[in-house]
């Protein structure tokens, strides 16, 4: 999102790429890809091209007045001391360019091919709204950065400046450059319409040399979600800008910003700027010091090869909420307050529920941690992060080679789940959404006594109890097995006939404890078989959670349905 020179590798403070696809080793053996959502718009760190030729503006002389006699009998007025007037901001598109600053964000960041990238530095664009050094640019160019240098026009060298606050899923972030004097741009009031004609202003590529291009607003509510941000509506232009011009402003004939620049397509000629009356109030806020629908993350959706999602970090700005729970460069957000995040490529989930909340609101957080391999689980504002247990992590299944499981619901990921609930209300837990069919009857004893609570769900209910290649589960949950010995519920399902049994296992997370039996290969099929108990701390019920894991992704879903299951009503039984 900046300039030639990135502070991030992967452009994110500088110039991002279009589509990100950077091998990574998957915590699963697989390969991650970084994925951009919107395909057709690429994050741009600055504004550019070549500069136009200013519009020829003709000045029309003002008429003469003839001066009337004065009278002899009325002296002269006295003279009016005039008032002074405060600074004024440029009142031209051209001199709009004095206000226009280069950012440079020096620090280390973690790139997904290369690694951490230690002491780096990457260029941006910003604009000063006060004398007093007040300036407004991306958050993208700016957070997570060691220190920061602004260039500004008429100065013989950079001045440090610092972070007066951010808004990650805005993508704006307001800094105070030392000194005062500056020149300066005021905000456009004027409803910004469709063919009005624009200046885009910045530094592109790293150029020390500011650039003017032209265009006008080809659209009043284009869509801003991207993967680094999420903005509901956008003016989309046609000013050419390019690497290096995000923050930089986009301003009107008159000199009056109408927009902040921040994302671009070269290949179609579109490029996108936050407006002034989105960005205006935004911007007060965190002028004040306080951040806004922020973390504390340099951040960015992100798909992997097999369909899994999250948000990557590149940088975490010491202090802030997701340092003190314990997030580092190189993780991978996977869930927040238990929804899994970027399944469409964009920020749009991640943002929606920040701007639910407040910044000091506790959240439960799920990262992925590649330097260790870890899922680590904690609360944002609350206990800090810590590794927790992951069937997906665990497990891995090897299917039959030539085989496949299209046709069973059991593909490269599931991106979206459902709750469900037993016939009786007691039990709820969220499934994959393939595993449309469902069996909520009752648990019965051989004499049709009922002994609690049964659940089932799978893409075909047949297929999962009578064959090893369709995925699903059955869950048992009684208060009438409370305090029982978790070994001896497990005991109650034996596959070793059809299956290799692999061995049994403690399990433990922030919830349940217990112990489950794991079986591979089931009929040759390469399917795998998990038959868990485990109880709640209170022990006032015991539960079995039997899955059968047709490939990988099944393992995600079973992580997914023991970190949803709850006892919502009274067991039967």
């Amino acid at each position: 999102m900046m300039g030639e020179q990135a502070a991030h590798p992967s452009n994110r403070t500088n110039c991002p790429t279009t589509i990100v696809e950077e091998r990574m080793k998957r915590y699963r053996r697989h390969i991650l890809f970084m994925a951009l959502a919107l395909l057709t718009i690429a994050l741009v760190a600055c504004g550019g091209g070549d500069k136009e030729e200013s519009a020829e503006v003709t000045i029309a002389p003002i008429a003469t007045v003839p001066q009337e006699e004065a009278k002899a009998t009325e002296p002269p007025a006295p003279t009016v001391e005039p008032t002074a007037a405060g600074p004024a901001a440029e009142s031209s598109f051209q001199d709009a360019i004095k206000a226009t600053v280069q950012i440079e964000a020096q620090g280390s960041f973690m790139d997904p091919e290369f690694g951490m990238q230690l002491n780096t530095a990457g260029r941006g664009s910003g604009f000063i709204i006060d004398p007093s050094g007040i300036a407004v640019t991306n958050n993208h160019v700016v957070t997570g950065a060691a220190f920061l240098q602004v260039y500004v026009q008429g100065q013989d060298r950079p001045l440090n400046a610092k972070i007066l606050g951010v808004s990650e899923c805005n993508d704006l972030a307001v800094i105070d450059i030392e000194g005062d004097g500056f020149p300066f741009l005021a905000w456009s009031d004027v409803p910004t319409k469709l063919g009005t004609e624009v200046y885009a202003l910045g530094y592109p590529l790293g150029d020390p040399e500011p650039t003017l291009t032209r265009g006008v607003i080809s659209k009043e509510q284009a869509g801003g979600e991207t993967s680094w941000a999420s903005v509901n509506n956008v003016l989309e232009h046609d000013a050419t800008i390019n690497p290096g011009n995000s923050g930089g402003p986009l301003v009107s004939a008159d000199g009056k910003v109408v927009g902040v620049n921040y994302a671009g397509a070269s290949d179609v000629n579109q490029y996108f700027s936050i407006s002034a009356k989105d960005a205006r109030g935004i911007v007060e806020k965190l002028r004040a010091g306080t951040d806004l629908d922020s973390i504390g993350i340099n951040g960015e959706a992100v798909i992997t090869g097999d369909g899994d999602t999250g948000i990557w970090v590149a940088s975490v700005e010491s202090g802030s909420p997701a340092d003190k729970v314990g997030v580092e460069p190189g993780d991978i957000i996977t869930k927040l307050e238990g929804l899994v995040l970027s399944v469409d490529g964009t920020m749009a989930d991640y943002c929606d529920i920040l701007r639910s909340r407040n910044l000091t609101d506790p959240m439960n957080i799920q990262v992925l941690r590649f330097a260790t391999s870890e899922i680590l689980e904690g609360q944002l504002n609350g206990p800090e992060l810590e590794q927790s247990f992951s069937f997906a992590q665990a497990v891995e299944v090897a299917p039959e080679e030539g085989a496949t499981s299209g046709d069973t619901g059991g593909g490269a990921t599931y991106t979206e789940f459902v709750g469900i609930t037993d016939d009786a209300g007691a039990v709820y837990v969220e499934v994959p959404a393939e595993w449309s069919e469902v069996d909520g009857s009752n648990w019965l004893g051989d004499d049709g006594s009922v002994l609690g609570s049964e659940l089932m769900a799978a893409p075909d209910l047949d297929g999962f109890s009578n064959t090893y290649t369709t995925p699903g589960v059955q869950i048992i949950a009684s208060s009438g097995l409370a305090q029982q010995d978790q070994a001896s519920l497990v005991d109650f399902f034996d596959f070793s006939t059809d299956c290799t049994l692999d061995g049994r296992y403690d399990y433990d997370d922030s919830v349940y404890t217990g112990v489950y039996d794991l079986y591979t290969d089931c009929a040759g099929e390469g399917s795998v078989i998990i038959v868990l108990g485990a109880e709640p701390a209170d022990r006032s019920y015991s539960m079995i959670v039997l899955v059968q894991a047709v490939t990988d992704a099944d393992l995600d879903a079973l992580d997914q349905i023991l970190s949803t299951f709850s006892v919502v009503g009274t067991l039967p039984g």
